[in-house]
């Protein structure tokens, strides 16, 4: 993989049209995770430091082309100067007369945060003319917004054609990390895929069975795979509909040479509550009215030992309901092994996904990984091969 990035720029003097994610959780009008934010701060503070006049866009919410005022950005500005520990400049549009006029007041190593994409119906379009619109503001474009590249959007990819484009630092690092992970991985290769359905993310399993040399199945997923090999599940959440998938999943995966690890034993519950009464069973041994909520103990000792084989992990999805006790037994055992590893014999960790993120941080090991995505529908969509938008126009 070749693309440009900010080393190839000469900052000075330049009005940087900067693509950032600033999508970020809010409840009562607080942000309760700075993560983004934090993490696009050093693009910007480089930029900054070099002479740019850096001007920040982004979307929020879903405003469906519409100024709606609880999705304006305006609230992201305090929180963004405290990131960058420097001040950030607000105007009430992110194209037109008062955009332009804003941006071009602007003096080296300023910063200008511009309102909300999402308030213009080209921005989900694509529009050509929203595209000039934001490409009027600058002279460069650069984007940051690894987390948003899997959207061909105004600001993401029609921009990127009128402006010479560059990834940012985080933009970077998300591409870098997900090249060692599949693009050019050291081996073995091993991938942890949790979650609830099949249906999400068959063109996620498939590619990996192509790609990988484990593929460990946990979470809710991993009970219709056993349900098609037979296994009797309970009350355990399943689709009964996707056993013949699941079986032709695991002959690709042997065609492939690709192992498949499901779980040997199960943590069951006769209700999905915190601390409710639950133990430990084989995989032929779950009763009728019980379900699985995690995998148990030797499942755990056994992607321990493949992990311990491992050169490199890409990890998608819990291994059970991690959310509530004692079901988050399994995922926090893996999680703390995968960050001993990754110190200790030099493992690749890559992680993603908002599910993943949140286990890991619930673990304490979120920054003991080697690279832990804050992109969601991105880092799936390049787990499962696609091509995206926002990157590919970065191409060098």
């Amino acid at each position: 993989m070749s693309f440009r990035n900010i080393d190839a720029l000469d900052a000075q003097g330049k009005r940087v049209l900067l693509r950032a994610d600033l999508n970020v959780p809010v409840r009562d009008g607080a942000i309760t995770d700075h993560t983004r934010i934090e993490r696009l701060a050093p693009t910007i503070r480089e930029l900054s430091d070099k002479g740019a006049r850096i001007i920040v866009c982004s979307h929020f919410d879903r405003p469906k082309g519409k100024r709606v005022p609880e999705m304006s950005l305006q609230p992201m500005v305090a929180a963004l100067s405290t990131a960058l520990g420097r001040p950030v400049a607000w105007v009430d549009d992110c194209i037109g007369p008062q955009a332009e006029a804003a941006a071009t007041a602007l003096v080296d190593g300023e910063v200008l945060l511009l309102e909300n994409t999402r308030f213009h119906a080209g921005e989900e379009k694509n529009d050509p003319a929203m595209a000039a619109s934001l490409a009027k503001l600058a002279d460069v474009f650069v984007n940051d917004a690894f987390s948003a590249a899997h959207r061909a959007h105004a600001s993401t990819e029609g921009v990127a054609h009128l402006l010479p484009a560059y990834a940012g630092r985080l933009m970077e690092a998300e591409l870098k990390a997900l090249d060692a992970a599949l693009g050019n991985p050291a081996r073995p290769v091993v991938a942890i895929v949790g979650g609830a359905k099949i249906s999400t993310k068959l063109e996620l399993l498939g590619n990996l069975t192509r790609l990988v040399n484990v593929l460990v199945i946990g979470g809710a997923m991993a009970n219709t795979f056993l349900a098609a090999q037979g296994h009797a599940m309970g009350r355990s959440l399943q689709e009964a509909e996707m056993h013949d998938t699941a079986l032709s999943i695991m002959a690709e995966a042997q065609a492939a040479n690709c192992e498949i690890l499901l779980p040997v034993d199960l943590v069951v519950a006769g209700e999905f509550a915190a601390q409710a009464p639950h133990r430990t069973v084989g995989i032929d041994q779950v009763p009728q009215d019980m379900m699985a909520l995690d995998v148990g103990p030797d499942t755990v000792e056994l992607v321990e030992k493949r992990l311990r084989q491992a050169s490199t992990l890409v990890w998608n999805g819990p291994f059970g309901a991690f959310e509530i006790a004692p079901f988050d037994m399994a995922t926090v055992a893996v999680a703390q092994s995968v960050a001993g590893l990754t110190a200790s014999a030099g493992l690749k960790s890559i992680a993603g996904g908002g599910d993943t993120v949140s286990a890991l941080r619930h673990a304490g090991v979120l920054d003991r990984l080697t690279y832990v995505s804050s992109a969601g529908g991105a880092f799936l969509e390049w787990l499962e091969g696609k091509t995206l938008p926002g990157v590919k126009v970065l191409e060098a």
